[in-house]
């Protein structure tokens, strides 16, 4: 009897706390549409974010329970959204492709080291110590974060640059997110004018760091007829959605750091 009455006490609460959870599943459960496990096996399950959501899953969710639009996965491109509204019983929305640029084309030719970093082969590490050890110090360190995050084997550093290889871009963002200089952005793949130099200063500082970077002279958004291409920060940016390609901005660079990256 000394272990028999505890024993039975203990078998009592788990069966109470059995029965109470039984309770509780059914009063709390709630009914979670098929379509949305349907929708997030169609993504690529890259988890990037680009999309806007937290993952694939948080992705599918919203489209069902907020009506997000279906076009918004850029790994997953028209496939995907082909997939999805499949499942939806829709006409699939228009899905614009997306490629990452790097602005920046300060290369070992181009530009110098100010020391010789030993530390953790790291753009981020880099960074820490004087801003980089490049002589710009807003370019690219080239120690290849960017290509280590990329699953598509998409970024190459070559020449001390990183470089995007169209053809195998995802266009996910990850590259971008983790350049602690903020010099790769995503652009539609059907436009190929790009402005290769991110460098915030003055036209003389800039060319004694980098001899391809922006002089911010402002020549490129007085020809450009759509208005496209401003400058600011000493350097020259492009409004994508603007731009027609037609190419006056570049043919009117007289540093050439505006380039035509058609591939």
């Amino acid at each position: 009897m000394t272990y028999l009455v505890p024993a039975l006490i203990l078998a009592g609460c788990g069966i109470l706390a059995g029965v109470l959870l039984t309770v509780a599943a059914k009063v709390f459960h709630v009914e979670v549409d098929e379509r949305i496990g349907k929708i997030s096996e169609a993504l690529p399950q890259a988890n990037c974010g680009a999309c806007g959501y937290a993952g694939c899953a948080d992705y599918a969710s919203a489209i069902i329970e907020k009506g997000a639009p279906t076009n918004l996965c850029r790994p997953g491109g028209a496939d995907a959204a082909g997939k999805i509204a499949a499942i939806l019983g829709k006409a699939a929305e228009d899905v614009v492709p997306m490629v990452a640029v790097v602005h920046c084309n300060g290369d070992c030719n181009a530009t110098q080291k100010d020391f010789v970093f030993t530390g953790v082969k790291s753009c981020k590490a880099a960074k820490r110590f004087y801003a980089g050890d490049g002589a710009c110090k807003y370019g690219c360190i080239g120690l290849g974060d960017c290509a280590e995050v990329c699953e598509h084997d998409a970024v190459k550093i070559e020449n001390g640059v990183a470089k995007i290889i169209p053809s195998l871009c995802g266009a996910c963002g990850q590259c971008a997110a983790v350049c602690p200089n903020h010099l790769i952005s995503i652009k539609p793949l059907n436009k190929h004018i790009d402005v290769l130099c991110s460098s915030a200063a003055n036209g003389k500082a800039t060319k004694l760091a980098c001899k391809n970077g922006c002089i911010g002279c402002k020549i490129c958004e007085k020809k450009c007829p759509t208005g496209a291409i401003t400058v600011s920060d000493f350097h020259a940016s492009i409004d994508y959605e603007k731009c027609t390609g037609c190419g006056e901005c570049m043919n009117a660079c007289p540093v050439k750091v505006i380039h035509s990256c058609e591939k």
